[in-house]
């Protein structure tokens, strides 16, 4: 480094070494001058460029003009000789194809007698680093890590701007949700490094598909958004089939071996049919999720749907009521009898949800099981009726009871803390009470359906399996959970006096219960014919039409049910 006649460093030096220039710009004649770091900071650019203010603006990107513009904007009613600051960022480029170059440009311009800028001093510093850091951080903070495109957040920015545009302009467009599916299944099988190679190859075969216009983003793990700008419903549909097939006629190359995917679509026009992003997501979902269900590698569209519509109203009212019933202890049971096959006296009864409405008319089963499932309140009805049923179990000693469970029951914790407390507090009960799961539930898993049939058991409990043949469960399976008890669905029961395959299906179910020393309840015996027919082919009990239909009395007291406290 340099030193001046006292030794000390020169300030050109100084500022060379931190990788600074320094400049001062006479603003009358547009002449400018500059240290010797200049020459290191504006890389493969002539000198000449920097010798005016001119020569430097035209260097300098997106505007040229930006540093007059910041002196003019800072030069109002100034007094003369006066000081003022600033601070701008640029980039200059030596030629149309070489690199950028950023530049921190800092100083002070001072005050004519005029009150307007005659001089300016000030340092330059290189910030291509700091710049480039700045940017990256940018695209991390707006594209996805996998995929480099858009993330979630700024995809339903883009939607809701896209929106604002085309409702401004007149103009549609379409807003597509595409899935991959089974993605869990390539995770399964391949591990979740293999699912996202198919995620990021996907996303280039969209990328190479979509017009310059055209807007994609990840929405989710295994989904995509796309916004396809000026789209017809025509046009929406030639590019969702374009996309489709290619992902599909493509096998997906990775490191472990290739890998074969199809896609799904939900799409909806917007504004048309979406007037909000949340609106247009929402829409495009529940296609997507309509389509994957009919059948993978689909294509659905959002239209307007009056009964979809009125039994989403109706939804939001059952579940209000629902609520409000289960706040008002309005949820009751209902007692139906299971007879013995050949002595006819009561074995059991099974309690049947009723849901009595402010008006004192009563909402059977069938009417809030299935809407309380579908809410997500069903859990909420299972612990009511759980405490329903253990108190009628501690008030009736002699009484055998049984209940339903519905399948997101069998796996919820807090029911299983209900009943440890119930059972507890009520001793005796547990070897009264009867649970009953459907078939359903025992077939989608095998083995989570013994943990809970293992558990109830060890409280003392029995266990049924309720419309049994309705599903595919085989005997082996049912030696395997351990149930007490089959009961036979009622659609093949209630025709056994006129249909002989039923009697034949229904005859063969009891006899290999029979075999595996599982009782049988047979379901909707509506006549004595089919009665008899059913104790002489060895069915333990049955209930139905014909034994007596559901009611809220207490058929062991001859009082009605009420709600416990």
């Amino acid at each position: 480094m340099a030193g001046g006649p006292t030794g000390r460093p020169e300030v050109s030096s100084i500022l060379a070494a931190l990788g600074g220039a320094a400049f001062v710009w006479d603003v009358a004649s547009d002449g400018m001058t500059w240290t010797d770091g200049a020459v290191s900071i504006f890389r493969d650019i002539e000198p000449a460029s920097l010798a005016t203010g001119a020569g430097l603006a035209r260097l300098i990107e997106p505007s040229g003009s930006i540093r007059a513009d910041i002196l003019r904007a800072t030069a109002h009613e100034r007094r003369p000789g006066e000081a003022v600051a600033y601070r701008i960022e640029y980039g200059v480029r030596a030629s149309a194809s070489a690199p950028m170059l950023w530049i921190e440009e800092s100083g002070c311009w001072f005050a004519g007698a005029d009150g307007k800028v005659v001089r300016v001093e000030g340092i330059v510093r290189l910030e291509n680093e700091r710049r480039a850091r700045d940017e990256q951080l940018v695209r991390l903070s707006q594209n996805d890590a996998l995929t480099g495109e858009l993330n979630r957040t700024h995809l339903t920015a883009a939607l809701a701007a896209a929106i604002e545009e085309a409702a401004r302009y007149r103009s549609s467009f379409a807003f597509l949700l595409l899935g991959v599916d089974h993605l869990a299944r390539i995770n399964d099988a391949f591990g979740f490094d293999v699912a996202d190679e198919v995620i990021g190859d996907i996303a280039k075969r969209i990328r190479a598909r979509l017009r310059g216009g055209d807007v994609l983003g990840r929405f989710s793990g295994n989904k995509f958004g796309l916004i396809l700008m000026n789209c017809t419903s025509d046009d929406m549909n030639v590019a969702a089939e374009r996309l489709l097939a290619g992902i599909r006629d493509e096998i997906v190359p990775t490191r472990s071996g290739p890998v074969s995917v199809t896609a799904s679509i939900g799409a909806v026009l917007a504004p048309r049919y979406a007037r909000t992003a949340d609106e247009a997501i929402n829409r495009a979902q529940e296609v997507l999720e309509a389509a994957k269900s009919r059948r993978s590698g689909s294509f659905a569209v959002w239209r307007p749907d009056v009964a979809r519509d009125a039994q989403r109203r109706t939804n939001i009212r059952v579940t209000d009521e629902i609520v409000t019933a289960l706040n008002e202890r309005r949820i009751l049971t209902a007692f139906e009898p299971v007879v013995d096959a050949r002595t006819r006296e009561p074995a059991f009864y099974e309690c049947l949800v009723r849901m009595r409405q402010q008006n004192g008319q009563f909402l059977l089963a069938p009417d809030v099981v299935p809407v309380a499932e579908k809410l997500g309140l069903i859990r909420l009805v299972d612990h009511r009726v759980l405490e329903l049923v253990i108190a009628e179990l501690a008030a009736a000693p002699g009484v055998r009871l049984s209940i339903n469970i519905s399948p997101e029951t069998t796996m919820d914790a807090d029911w299983w803390a209900a009943i440890e407390s119930l059972m507890g507090a009520h001793p005796g009960v547990a070897e009264r009470l009867i649970v009953e799961i459907t078939e359903t539930v025992a077939i989608q898993d095998i083995d989570g359906v013994r943990e809970f049939v293992t558990r109830l058991k060890n409280f003392g409990s029995q266990i049924a399996i309720d419309d049994f043949g309705a599903g595919y469960t085989s005997f082996r399976n049912l030696r395997k959970l351990g149930v007490d008890i089959v009961k036979v669905d009622g659609a093949f029961v209630q025709n056994i006096a006129s249909s002989p395959d039923d009697r034949a299906f229904v005859q063969t179910l009891i006899d290999l219960a029979r075999r595996l020393d599982i009782r049988t309840v047979a379901e909707w015996v509506q006549d004595e014919q089919s009665a008899v027919m059913l104790r002489d082919w060895g069915c333990d009990y049955i209930q139905g039409q014909l034994i007596g239909l559901a009611s809220p009395a207490r058929p062991w007291s001859g009082s009605e049910a009420v709600p416990a406290a």
